[in-house]
């Protein structure tokens, strides 16, 4: 099984890697698995976490612009 790094799959979807965390930080989307390594943390990342991100960004952002606006805003 192929797995990603964190940059590595913020390159595939699209994203900043600082925005990926930030969504890490968040809870909205989540690693297969996380490895502690000199006082770091590390993740990997399977084909399967990479759809779940470009599925994420999909339904929650708009190409080119960011975030979709909130229900009721302009």
């Amino acid at each position: 099984m192929k797995t990603y790094s964190t940059k590595q799959v913020a390159k595939l979807a699209g994203i900043h890697h600082v925005t990926l965390y930030k969504w890490m930080a968040a809870g909205k989307v989540q690693a297969s698995e996380s490895i502690r390594m000199n006082g770091h943390r590390l993740w990997r990342w399977t084909d399967a976490d990479v759809e779940q991100i470009r599925k994420y960004k999909l339904k929650n952002y708009r190409k080119g612009r960011g975030r979709k606006p909130k229900k009721g805003k302009k």
